[in-house]
């Protein structure tokens, strides 16, 4: 089964990336809006024990946290994504390279840059003139993190929650 570990931002901040994701997103229909703490894994029936044991450490050493976004930013020109930029805390930093760590490492693609994609897979074109629109929108928010989720994924591709794990061990 394929498995990824995320936070779902709260509902008001959900909505505001959905009213952009509904767009530019192709992938608006199957997660909600997150920052994604660890990309897609495998991990079989056997093993989902062992993970589900390292998440809750890492959820036990890890304080709850503020999560704050300040600006729209983007992966260009690596990659045509837009995304609301989270700013990055010892604690957030903490998290990643816990749930990165012992069994659950893996190799990852790219150095870990905390955002929520608003935008992806877009033409040239759209990834201008979503990014030039969104540069002159506030879009700051702040909100408290006390959780992260262990999603898998059904067969038509859509995600789900397969266990919450609170922070600080509550």
């Amino acid at each position: 089964m394929k498995f990824g570990v995320v936070i779902f931002p709260s509902k008001k901040l959900q909505d505001v990336a959905n009213s952009y994701r509904k767009r530019y997103d192709p992938h608006y229909a199957l997660i909600s809006p997150h920052l994604t703490i660890k990309e897609v894994f495998e991990a079989s029936e056997e093993e989902l024990k062992d993970v589900t044991s390292a998440l809750t450490l890492a959820a036990k050493e890890t304080n709850p946290f503020d999560l704050t976004i300040r600006k729209v930013s983007s992966f260009s020109p690596v990659n045509n994504v837009v995304y609301l930029k989270v700013e990055p805390t010892d604690e957030l930093q903490h998290l990643y390279n816990r749930v990165h760590s012992g069994m659950l490492n893996q190799e990852v693609p790219y150095a870990f840059v905390p955002h929520i994609t608003i935008g992806q897979k877009l033409s040239d074109d759209e990834h201008l003139d979503m990014y030039s629109q969104l540069q002159l929108v506030d879009v700051s928010h702040e909100e408290k993190v006390d959780r992260f989720h262990l999603l898998y994924q059904l067969d038509n591709g859509t995600w789900t929650v397969y266990e919450t794990f609170h922070l600080g061990g509550k």
